[in-house]
């Protein structure tokens, strides 16, 4: 059996997400995907603890009928510690371009390596103007790297994994 985390923010859901996380579960064997929510997403700190839960709502009456997912709230906030336990972890490539950013790391590229060399099997999902890393793509449709949750706030509803609450586009 084998376990994988999907970190994000997901606010809210896509069409992107959920093919990203098909693609995983698929292409690395998965039994189990958690869509991991953090309390305090680095760098998203607007993002407080009525949205997590607003968000894991909304998540779980999407994914109900998967049950190979699962949504999580963790604590911790660097992908490298809520990927800690798991035999995958699965990300956009925007995410990837900050989990190797030492910035995130208070500028200590020894800390990000050390990150990094932490990390379980690692799978990357193509993003529109982001640099995906060969040896750890994951196959998607091309579509998908055009996706975001932001154009899916700014009304881009066809891009939601469910549709948009009443009174909304």
């Amino acid at each position: 059996m084998a376990f994988g985390v999907y970190p994000g923010t997901f606010d809210p859901l896509t069409i992107a997400h959920l093919a990203v996380a098909d693609a995983a579960i698929d292409q690395l064997g998965l039994t189990r995907l958690d869509l991991a929510i953090s309390r305090r997403a680095l760098g998203k700190e607007h993002l407080d603890d009525d949205t997590v839960d607003r968000r894991v709502a909304e998540i779980s009456a999407t994914i109900g009928h998967r049950p190979h997912l699962a949504v999580v709230v963790v604590d911790a906030r660097l992908l490298a510690d809520i990927a800690r336990g798991y035999d995958a972890v699965v990300m956009g490539a925007d995410k990837w371009a900050q989990v190797i950013d030492p910035a995130w790391y208070d500028g200590d590229a020894d800390a990000r390596d050390a990150a990094v060399a932490a990390l379980p099997r690692v799978a990357v999902a193509p993003r529109r103007g982001w640099t995906t890393p060969s040896e750890f793509r994951l196959d998607v449709p091309d579509h998908i790297a055009e996706v975001s949750a932001t154009a899916v706030r700014d009304g881009r509803h066809d891009w939601a994994a469910s549709p948009p609450p009443d009174g909304a586009g």
